[in-house]
């Protein structure tokens, strides 16, 4: 990556964490509904996708194989990019779609002319509160991937967005419908784990080769990491114990209070593994290595949340859930609860939970064959939207969600640079959520 890239890339991220003028009000404008959220139901799906580099091909390849999905519109900056997936959708039998690729904002001239009723995006994080703005202001809803935002102005933009454009806004937290987080969702709704107590969660995944890559990721990703201090990818872990927890639901996310380690390993990669004339080797980091977070419920529970990325490490979300009748565990998966394990005090390996108490969304066919991005949690995340939008009904996650996880970043942010000062979370429910029913068991 190029020096003059680097600095418009770390102007940009800078730019987006000053962007308190995307938010005009707080104030509630109209009367909301008194459940959550569902918009009309429609027969079939109208897709414009923004971002079709890796995550974005792998949403792609789902949603071609999901009944009522039509991909009608690709944009991507890189017009080869847009190429590859118009290539793929008409070879799965679909009209060829309208390619956007006039520079870096043309997805807002695809919200604009083009008749849609969903607009996804896979870009950059800095793109992902503007293309959502866009499709909601042109009609549309909006789905992102992670993380929604990653300032607090910008989630009260989507929320306000939301609101006044009567549209959903979902952040696809492809973790909530892993394996291993609905065995645990299920078994909370079930009562097996008795009262939630305490939760542990985070991304913790050696990405330092993904980071200084000349290609994906690792052109914008690294530049978050030179100018922010905090939990910068919280969602994957937090997203799923939040579900169990009822945030937004009945309960929510109270205060925090982080901390971060020294940043090295980032520079000390750089280092061992290019040549003095390479101007990464003179790149300096704001981010710690590790990040721990703690969070406290209104409720009462508490979760420890962590973030590592930037050291040897194998792939963990590190999740614990514990409830006073029992514990589940991630990263190895295990599970032990009184009076229905195996043994006393000994743990049970998750084959013998799977076969008692499977979530009915992972008993279908569809999810438990499919192989593509991450295997059957990815394919899942993108049927349940598009059933949900077909039969008018309202979303696993919602804005409310998307603003309440993201918002985590900057809040850590906070709570980092003034010597782990408590920090109180926003409530972009504006108290709602003290009437709004849990998430319940969805069947298959």
């Amino acid at each position: 990556m190029s020096l003059d890239r680097r600095d418009f890339l770390l102007a940009g991220v800078a730019a987006g964490m000053g962007a308190s003028a995307l938010v005009q009000t707080r104030e509630l404008a109209g009367q909301l509904p008194a459940g959550p959220f569902r918009a009309p139901p429609m027969d079939r799906v109208r897709i414009g996708f923004v971002g079709v580099g890796g995550m974005g091909m792998v949403h792609v390849e789902n949603l071609l194989r999901i009944e009522g999905a039509e991909l009608h519109a690709i944009c991507d900056i890189v017009p080869g990019k847009v190429a590859r997936a118009s290539d793929m959708i008409v070879a799965a039998g679909q009209p060829a779609p309208r390619g956007f690729s006039a520079g870096p904002r043309d997805f807002e001239r695809m919200c604009a002319e083009m008749e849609l009723d969903l607009v996804y995006t896979a870009t950059p994080w800095e793109w992902h509160v503007p293309v959502c703005l866009a499709a909601m202001k042109q009609g549309k809803h909006a789905a992102t991937e992670v993380p929604a935002a990653y300032t607090e102005d910008d989630c009260w933009a989507l929320v306000e967005a939301a609101e006044k454009y009567g549209k959903h806004c979902v952040m696809m937290e492809n973790c909530c419908y892993d394996r291993l987080e609905m065995l645990m969702f299920h078994l909370t709704r079930l009562g097996l784990l008795g009262e939630l107590l305490h939760a542990e969660c985070g991304y913790l995944h050696d990405l330092r080769e993904i980071k200084f890559s000349t290609e994906g990721e690792g052109l914008w990703r690294r530049a978050h990491a030179m100018v922010r201090n905090g939990n910068l990818y919280p969602t994957h872990g937090l997203g799923p114990i939040a579900q169990c927890m009822d945030i937004n639901r009945g309960n929510q996310f109270d205060y925090l209070v982080s901390m971060s380690s020294p940043p090295r390993g980032l520079e000390l990669y750089a280092r061992e593994h290019f040549p003095p004339s390479d101007p990464r080797r003179r790149e300096k980091f704001k981010l710690g290595d590790v990040n721990v977070s703690l969070i406290r419920t209104k409720r009462g529970e508490t979760i420890y949340l962590g973030h590592n990325c930037d050291n040897p490490r194998p792939y963990s979300r590190g999740i614990v859930l514990q409830g006073t009748r029992g514990i589940v565990e991630g990263w190895p998966g295990r599970v032990y609860v009184e009076g229905k394990s195996e043994q006393p005090h000994r743990w049970d390996a998750l084959e013998s939970w799977y076969a008692r108490y499977e979530h009915p969304l992972w008993k279908e066919e569809q999810v438990r064959t499919a192989t593509g991005g991450h295997g059957g949690m990815d394919f899942l995340e993108d049927l349940r939207l598009i059933e949900c939008l077909r039969r008018g009904e309202p979303t696993d996650q919602n804005v409310y969600d998307a603003a309440a996880w993201s918002v985590v970043s900057p809040l850590t942010e906070r709570s980092v640079a003034h010597r782990s000062r408590p920090v109180e979370f926003p409530d972009f429910t504006r108290g709602r959520w003290r009437t709004t029913p849990p998430l319940g068991i969805i069947g298959a």
